[in-house]
C-alpha cells in the first residue's frame, strides 16, 4: 500500500467478507489491515476507501460474517445469514467503520443481490431459483440512511445486472437517494458481458455509472503465468484449487496462450496487455488490480498507463471473438 500510494494509486477497495476465500478465522482481516495501515500512517484524507457489505449466499454458512459485525464478536452458531435487510446493512456500514477506523466510507457497495440472479460465472437466468430477498426499496432507502447521517459518501453496486442497475436506479429516484455512482462487476479480455445492454445502462447519457473491474486477468490465468514453466506455488489457483472455479476452464487457458504472444510481439507481458486493455475502455472508472508482491504493484501500475495501438486493439478483439466469454459458466 506504500508503495501504491506513492505512485498515485489512492483507492483502495475492499469487503466486510474479505479476504478471500473466506474462513471464519479470517473474515474481515482486509478491512483491520487497511484501518491499521491509515491509523499508523496518518493518511485516510489521502485515500478513498471503497468497501462492501454481503447478502445472502443460499446453500453456503456465512454466518460469521454477522457474527464478526459486533465486538466482541457473536456466537457463530446462533449468529443469523447475512441479508441486506434495513438493520444489516446499517450494522455492517458500522462494523466496518470500527475495523477501518474512520468516520466515513467513500465508496459502499452492495457485494451482490440479494435476490437470484446469474452470479459468478452463471450466463442462464433460471426462474426456478428466485427467492425471498429484502427489497431493493429496503436496500435503497438504508443507503440514504447512511448517506444522510455522513457515514457513506456515495454508493455502488456489484456483481450486478442490467435489470438490477435500472431497478436500483429507478427506485433511488423515487425515494430521492443519490443514483449509485458505479458497478464492480467480472471483466476481462475474455469476459466482455458489461460491453452490451448493461454498458447502454450505465453510459454517461443514461444512469452515468463507471465500472470497477475485477477479475481482469481472470484469477491470473490470462497472465500466462498457469502454463508451463511458470513456479505458480505461491499463486491464488494453486493454493486454493477450488476457489473461483470459472477461471479455471480450458478455453481460458487457451486463450491465455494465444494473449501471451501477441504481448510477446509488443514487448510486453500478458499481464500488462489485459490491464492497458481494460483501462483503456470508455465505461471504465478504475482497474481493480492485486497483488502479492511489490513487483506485481509496479508491473500493475505501469500496465494502467500503458497506450495500446489499434493493431493490439484489433488482435484482442478477434481473440474475443474466437474464444468468446471463456469464463462464463451455465
Amino acid at each position: 500500500m506504500d508503495c501504491a500510494l506513492s505512485q498515485g494509486v489512492n483507492f483502495l477497495d475492499t469487503a466486510e467478507l474479505y479476504p478471500v476465500p473466506p474462513t471464519k478465522e479470517n473474515n474481515a482481516r482486509t478491512e483491520r489491515i487497511i484501518g491499521n495501515w491509515m491509523q499508523a500512517r496518518g493518511n485516510r484524507s489521502q485515500v478513498i476507501i471503497a468497501t462492501k457489505v454481503a447478502g445472502a449466499m443460499p446453500g453456503m454458512d456465512r454466518s460469521y460474517i454477522v457474527a464478526n459485525r459486533a465486538d466482541p464478536p457473536l456466537d457463530f452458531e446462533t449468529a443469523p445469514q447475512p441479508n441486506l435487510t434495513r438493520e444489516q446493512i446499517l450494522t455492517a456500514c458500522d462494523a466496518s467503520l470500527r475495523r477501518l477506523q474512520t468516520t466515513y466510507i467513500d465508496l459502499y457497495q452492495i457485494h451482490w443481490p440479494a435476490r437470484y440472479a446469474p452470479l459468478f460465472g452463471g450466463r442462464q437466468y433460471h426462474p426456478d431459483r428466485e427467492r425471498d430477498a429484502p427489497s431493493i426499496e429496503e436496500q435503497v432507502a438504508a443507503m440514504g440512511e447512511l448517506i444522510q447521517a455522513g457515514k457513506v459518501k456515495y454508493w455502488g453496486l456489484s456483481n450486478e445486472t442490467t435489470f438490477g442497475v435500472c431497478q436500483f436506479c429507478e427506485t433511488a429516484k423515487r425515494l430521492g437517494v443519490p443514483l449509485p455512482v458505479s458497478i464492480q462487476n467480472d471483466f476481462s479480455p475474455m469476459l466482455r458481458a458489461f460491453e452490451g445492454d448493461l454498458a447502454e445502462a450505465c453510459a454517461p447519457s443514461n444512469y452515468n455509472i463507471g465500472l470497477l473491474a475485477y477479475g481482469v486477468l481472470a484469477g491470473g490465468a490470462l497472465s500466462g503465468k498457469y502454463l508451463n514453466g511458470f513456479d505458480t506455488s505461491r499463486s491464488r489457483h494453486t493454493l486454493f484449487p477450488g476457489f473461483q472455479p470459472r477461471y479455471h476452464a480450458k478455453r481460458t487457458s487457451d486463450a491465455a496462450r494465444e494473449l501471451v504472444e501477441i504481448a510477446k510481439a509488443k514487448d510486453m507481458s500478458a499481464a500488462t496487455l489485459c490491464q492497458a486493455w481494460a483501462a483503456s475502455r470508455w465505461y471504465m472508472g478504475s482497474v481493480i488490480i492485486g497483488a502479492t508482491t511489490l513487483e506485481q504493484v509496479q508491473e500493475n501500475i505501469a500496465a494502467c498507463l500503458t497506450k495500446l495501438d489499434e493493431e493490439t486493439v484489433a488482435a484482442m478483439d478477434a481473440l474475443f471473438l474466437k474464444y468468446g466469454n471463456t469464463t462464463l459458466a451455465d
